[in-house]
């Protein structure tokens, strides 16, 4: 996949999943009450560096720290930069 952002060091770019729109129980919930997802796909991963490996690959499905790394939107969708180690575990689905 060529995408047009490569980042730099041991960071990533990833995109957030969507939030679930119902509650398990069946309540449809309005946009503001849905929680932001700490899940996400990645996108992009940079070269890693000689101290921190890359141990990330595109496609992966990662959970992130809450309030980590640096939101930005490029040709009208809207990823998040962050360090590798503000992954705190890949999802085999």
């Amino acid at each position: 996949m060529s995408f047009g952002i490569k980042p730099l060091g041991e960071r990533v770019v990833i995109k957030r999943v969507e939030a679930e729109e119902k509650t398990k129980s069946g309540i449809v919930l309005p946009g503001q009450a849905k929680e932001q997802p700490q899940m996400a796909k990645v996108v992009a991963v940079g070269p890693g560096t000689s101290e921190d490996k890359m141990e990330l690959k595109e496609g992966d499905i990662v959970i992130f720290s809450k309030y980590a790394g640096t939101e930005i939107k490029f040709e009208g969708e809207e990823y998040t930069i962050m360090s590798q180690k503000d992954i705190l575990a890949t999802v085999k689905k």
